[in-house]
């Protein structure tokens, strides 16, 4: 992190202009865009177009237009950029390439870093995919001699990395998730006239409403999930399907007021930390926040260079340059530590890089601050004492020891329903169907999915896995036509998902 990927973006686009080819940059978050494009106008002297799904159909329109005929000659975007016409290509760069947003998760399903390399390949142009923490099949692919593989192995200018601490909190008294000692923390980087990040990547006030007499707490009708308090409390939502309501003035059950918001959010560690350092301004950046169009790039300009604290989720994690930033305060990262799900550790590993990277990035040094309950876990100590790159080749291994990707190649086959049979029966159907094409895969399923009801649907799936890509696409091949003639697939709505990124 801080090591000039971007001068070497704009190093690559300028030599590409003056080609008088077309360069496409492909970024992870909407926020990320206003101030890459004010570094991209000020450095290359053409019209940078910028096209996301925060603009109005009208934008969006007239730059595919432009660069339809040609005229648009550098543009940026999120992940549907990826389709914006190229008649005169010369040059598509994926920042954060690791970042899970580039997948595309409902309609038509497709990975923008994996279209890119494809669309490289048939239009004949380079592709640059950049990251301080690449994703383990980039560097596995990179590793394999299939890609070109450069190292940026320090920060740019005079900046240094930032000093890590492990802030170990068992049985320390915490006020709305934090310590003392990062409270502490937070006085002195102020005093010294920096800015502070705290980092807690959970929106809302609280996970969990709970009643503490019997015990109740407030479930989404919909899902199998807990409603968020929002609002200090006044009302709940859910993350899945967006469900809201007011917050109940007793609990249902058993009439009590005893009702008690249970967890930390954004929104909680903001009213803390504005009660208690009134004399900075507090600015809380997440979804719920920055709605409004250039609502991110209004609260970084309200913040300017003065001292602060910003508390956010991962939009504050990547991207951004905050050069008066000295102190990164990551809240809770315990529930990365513990996930059924095996890309778990990569994306926490990633997340903290990220977070621990806004710290330090000009010529003031800079620090983070982790708390955690299980300050002895070996991922901490290798990413702390070796960096993101000593926890990849260990992950890979492990990875490669249980045949997960990048050693093996994914499907996910899901349906869903109003009811719970009808999904299952689909699936047993299909099983039956890929295991009449004569091709070995392991299949495991039918079963339900990690979130058995979203949205007020019942949902279930079934995990194809093959050693070479080409028998799980033949595989396919064969039994897409069976599966699609199924009476059983009437009933259901269902998807394929080629190399998932969630098994959610």
């Amino acid at each position: 992190t801080g090591s000039g990927k971007t001068e070497v973006y704009l190093h690559a686009i300028a030599d590409c202009l003056a080609r008088g080819r077309q360069a496409l940059v492909l970024v992870p978050e909407i926020g990320l865009t206003p101030q890459l494009l004010q570094r991209f106008r000020a450095r290359l002297g053409v019209p940078v177009h910028a096209t996301h799904s925060g603009l109005s159909d009208g934008e969006r329109a007239r730059t595919w237009a432009a660069a339809w005929r040609g005229e648009a000659r550098v543009i940026v975007g999120t992940r549907s950029a990826m389709f914006a016409p190229l008649p005169d290509a010369g040059l598509i760069v994926v920042d954060e390439e690791h970042d899970g947003s580039y997948k595309q998760q409902d309609g038509i399903r497709y990975h923008a870093r994996d279209f890119a390399l494809v669309r490289g390949k048939a239009l004949g142009v380079p592709v640059l995919l950049g990251s301080a923490t690449p994703s383990l099949e980039t560097l596995h692919n990179a590793g394999a001699g299939r890609y070109g593989y450069l190292r940026l192995p320090q920060r740019a200018g005079d900046a240094r990395p930032p000093v890590v601490r492990v802030a170990d909190v068992r049985k320390r008294p915490l006020d709305a998730g934090l310590s003392a000692q990062m409270i502490e923390a937070i006085r002195a980087a102020l005093d010294g006239g920096g800015q502070v990040l705290v980092f807690k990547n959970r929106r809302g006030y609280a996970p969990v409403l709970l009643c503490h007499d019997c015990g109740w707490s407030a479930q989404c009708p919909r899902c199998d999930s807990s409603m968020t308090v929002h609002a200090a409390g006044r009302r709940l939502q859910c993350h899945h399907c967006g469900h809201r309501k007011p917050s109940p003035p007793a609990c249902p059950d058993c009439a009590s007021l005893a009702l008690q918001p249970q967890g930390v959010g954004t929104e909680r560690i903001e009213d803390l930390l504005a009660a208690k350092f009134g004399d900075v301004p507090v600015l809380r950046v997440d979804r719920g926040s920055t709605r409004r169009k250039d609502a991110l790039e209004k609260l970084l300009g309200e913040l300017g260079t003065k001292p602060g604290i910003l508390v956010g989720t991962q939009m504050l994690a990547k991207g951004h340059d905050l050069p008066n930033l000295t102190l990164v305060c990551v809240v809770g990262i315990d529930e990365g530590l513990f996930s059924a799900d095996f890309r778990a550790h990569e994306k926490l590993a990633q997340l903290l890089i990220q977070v621990a990277g806004r710290a330090g990035r000009a010529r003031r040094a800079g620090e983070v601050l982790l708390q955690t309950h299980h300050p002895d876990h070996p991922l901490l100590a290798t990413l702390i004492d070796g960096g993101y790159h000593a926890f990849a080749a260990g992950e890979l291994a492990t990875r490669e020891a249980a045949g997960f990707p990048p050693f093996a190649h994914l499907a996910l086959l899901r349906a869903e329903a109003k009811h719970a049979e009808p999904p299952t029966a689909f699936l047993r159907s299909a099983r039956a169907a890929l295991r009449d094409t004569g091709i070995a895969l392991d299949v495991h399923g039918p079963m339900p999915a990690p979130m058995p009801r979203r949205a007020g649907m019942h949902r279930a799936q079934l995990l194809l896995s093959a050693g070479a890509r080409r028998d799980l696409h033949g595989a396919l091949d064969r039994a897409l036509p069976a599966i699609h003639d199924l009476p059983d697939a009437r009933k259901v709505r269902w998807s394929l998902d080629m190399d998932p990124v969630d098994l959610y």
